[in-house]
């Protein structure tokens, strides 16, 4: 990534396209004076391990022009101001009753772009944008109700680990970089929604029946104080999942982080939320370290079981 300085503004070339980035020091986490400089370089850096997440699939922008104390919106169609070269897909919508060309992240110029737009957070369908009635992965969103917090989730990330490896599947944690986490069970085969879903919400009911103190599975707000909720709905085209490596609009800038499993049991036996907490300086440091944590949710394929056999894996 080369850069030319112009008045007030800084012109970058990747791969042979330019982009203009403007106002680079305005202030997007006020908290802790991190700016939009710091957003384009964090994308910019932790691009090699977040890419893969995105190639190929259709993006929600959420964007924040004025930092994460003003106004945001969400954006399904790819702004009309893109650069020529930014890839776009066409996606129908039963709401709109037509296709939206919805924004595809495949390089490093386009995240580029996208962070200097003040698109924040990065909201990913669980499908590719060809194929987007199949989804690669089966995710549970776990939602706390206060009192119950990350470490909460922690508990119920370990019991859906637990049956998950039960019925012969591996799944992927990660925090949600807000208040949550999610869990991911890999699939990459042939499957669809209608399986997925269906499977999703008999899990969620079965921990709800086994931990009903614990967890729930409806939305119903008052049923959720001190308990997590198993969200399978995510499990749907019309929905959408902060992607790993997301930064999120908080006071502090922190991310959906990937996870070790073993890091995940530490915070649940300690009771130290703080310890699953990371910041975009951490995660970079992190995937120094580790490398891309996810990468087998993108890789590692798996058969999705009938849910009447979670029965048998109840019993075990």
């Amino acid at each position: 990534m080369t850069a030319k300085r112009s008045t007030g503004a800084v012109s970058v070339e990747i791969d042979g396209r330019r982009i203009l980035l403007k106002n680079l020091d305005k202030v997007f986490y006020p908290a802790v004076g991190f700016t939009k400089r710091d957003v384009v370089e964090y994308y910019a850096r932790v691009a090699p391990a977040l890419l893969p997440h995105l190639q190929d699939r259709p993006l929600t922008l959420k964007r924040y022009p004025e930092g994460v104390d003003g106004p945001f919106f969400y954006e399904k169609r790819c702004p009309r101001h893109r650069p020529d070269w930014f890839r776009t897909e066409p996606v129908w919508s039963e709401g709109n009753e037509e296709y939206l060309r919805y924004c595809v992240v495949d390089d490093l110029a386009s995240l580029v772009w996208l962070a200097s737009v003040a698109d924040l957070e990065l909201h990913t369908s669980l499908a590719l944008a060809r194929a987007v009635d199949a989804p690669t992965a089966l995710v549970f969103d776990l939602d706390p109700g206060p009192p119950a917090d990350l470490l909460a989730c922690c508990d119920v990330a370990l019991l859906l680990r637990r049956l998950m490896g039960q019925l012969g599947l591996e799944c992927l944690a990660k925090t949600s970089g807000s208040k949550g986490m999610q869990v991911y069970v890999p699939l990459n085969g042939p499957v669809t929604y209608e399986e997925t879903k269906p499977f999703a919400h008999a899990v969620a009911r079965l921990l709800e029946g086994r931990h009903p103190d614990l967890v729930v599975e409806r939305m119903t707000r008052s049923l959720r104080t001190g308990k997590v909720l198993v969200d399978w709905s995510q499990n749907d085209r019309n929905k959408t999942t902060v992607c790993a490596y997301s930064l999120r609009a908080r006071p502090r800038p922190t991310v959906s982080t990937p996870l070790r499993w073993i890091e995940v049991e530490r915070a649940a036996r300690t009771r130290r939320a703080d310890a699953l907490v990371f910041e975009a300086r951490d995660v970079l440091a992190r995937v120094d370290r580790h490398g891309d944590l996810f990468e087998p949710v993108l890789s590692l394929r798996q058969r999705l079981p009938a849910a009447e056999g979670l029965g048998e894996a109840h019993a075990r």
